[in-house]
């Protein structure tokens, strides 16, 4: 999958780059590929080993989790479709487009699946890795029948057709309008506060992949910065990257961004050349056990301007004073509001205009997902919560400074899973 930093740079790395250079690897046998390269990467070694995956029992408790919360905001049942969170409770990676597959998770009594009849047989390989997979209530529809009738049905069986069903974020109109109109007796709200409140709290297994992923990306990210060299392109850095994540035995990927285009928080498509003596900035991530993690490091080949060394270290002032500032009870808007403070303060202000963006985001299966780290969010911070910590400052038509690491909040502050970088010409000292 692409990510919304990515998708920006398809064009122009694919595209234009070919006009500026080769690949670096293009035409070589597998052989010759290793043998080609780079030493930094080469002595990179895999640490699949060390990334356990998720267990039914896990996901067991997820579900009773699930339950808790459903009985705290009123709910009788939870719909979940396709997506992150029907992997979350059920380990189910679904695709099914147009066609209705539904879970449906009641506050008591057991949950049902509503599935396409000629999908039965994969949904049953797949629902192995859920909870109830050897029980599972599984409801097929032809593709000439309803299947919200079934959805009805199955609350009408549990006793909550005129309940309060939480409806997932992500999930279509199309689909809920099908399930309101089928089930007029019920009320449609957000399950957000359910699925939501059992994906922002991670348990110590899932703050042990995350940080894995985070150590792998910054791995990476050395390697890849210690085989650069001037007239590489954004394609050529991106295959590096490819070939460091490979060696490291996880998929993963970055944006680059080269010079003027760096005042872009997520770049441009126009093919970039890397010079000595411009800003760099890498950024996103890698997938370990579905847990992500997104990781920016901005740097220089050779030597930086004083301007960029400043606004490096007000940027790392920043990035300093939001880890400072999160705990558990703190307003997610307060972080923002401590890292602002410091950028304004250095003169990169008032509000948006130099920090162009919010403070951070939730991270967890998504990259990008509750709770947001914004100015005005009264939401408070949990332990076990984990988001990123991207302060940034932009300068149009000069550069962009952002550093970004991921933050775990504990019992009683917060920590980052990798080293904050400590200069633009030593990134990785």
């Amino acid at each position: 999958m692409i990510s919304r930093r990515r998708f920006l740079q398809v064009g122009g790395v694919t595209a234009g780059a070919a006009a500026v250079s080769q690949p670096l690897f293009a035409g070589k046998s597998a052989s010759a590929d290793e043998a080609s390269l780079p030493p930094s990467l080469a002595q990179l070694k895999s640490r699949k080993n060390e990334a356990v995956p998720i267990t039914k029992d896990e996901r067991r408790e997820r579900q009773e989790r699930a339950r808790k919360l459903m009985g705290e905001n009123t709910l009788d049942a939870i719909v979940i479709m396709e997506g992150t969170s029907l992997r979350y409770f059920t380990g189910m990676r679904w695709w099914g487009g147009e066609r209705t597959f539904a879970l449906v998770l009641p506050a008591k009594g057991a949950s049902f699946y509503v599935c396409p009849a000629f999908e039965e047989g994969r949904a049953r390989e797949q629902l192995a890795n859920a909870p109830d997979g050897e029980q599972a209530d599984v409801r097929v529809w032809q593709e000439d029948e309803s299947p919200y009738r079934l959805i009805a049905a199955g609350l009408k069986d549990r006793g909550i057709a005129g309940g309060k069903i939480g409806i997932e974020e992500t999930i279509r109109f199309v689909f809920s309008d099908g399930m309101a109109k089928a089930s007029p007796q019920a009320t449609f709200v957000s399950a957000t506060p359910v699925t939501a409140g059992c994906r922002m709290i991670k348990s110590a297994h899932e703050i042990a992949l995350m940080r894995l992923a985070s150590q792998v990306t910054l791995m990476v990210y050395e390697a890849v910065y210690r085989a650069l060299k001037e007239g590489m392109t954004q394609r050529d850095v991106g295959e590096l990257i490819e070939k460091a994540y490979g060696r490291m035995g996880f998929s993963g990927e970055a944006s680059v961004m080269v010079g003027e285009y760096t005042s872009s928080p997520h770049g441009s498509t126009t093919p970039q050349v890397i010079r000595e003596g411009t800003v760099i900035m890498v950024d996103d991530g890698c997938s370990v056990e579905g847990y992500q993690s997104d990781i920016t490091r901005t740097f220089v080949l050779g030597k930086a301007t004083d301007k960029m060394r400043q606004v490096f270290d007000i940027v790392r002032r920043a990035q300093s004073a939001a880890l400072a500032a999160a705990r558990p009870g703190t307003a997610c808007g307060s972080v923002d509001d401590a890292a602002r403070k410091v950028i304004t303060d250095a003169g990169y202000g008032p509000d948006y205009k130099y920090f162009a963006h919010r403070l951070g985001h939730g991270l967890g299966m998504d990259g990008h997902e509750w709770p947001y780290l914004v100015r005005g969010n009264p939401t408070k911070l949990l332990a076990n919560i984990t988001t990123s910590n991207e302060p940034g400052i932009y300068i149009r038509g000069e550069f962009g400074i952002r550093l970004e690491d991921d933050m775990h909040v504990t019992e009683d502050g917060a920590e980052l899973f990798t080293r904050q970088s400590p200069s633009l010409e030593e990134p990785f000292a």
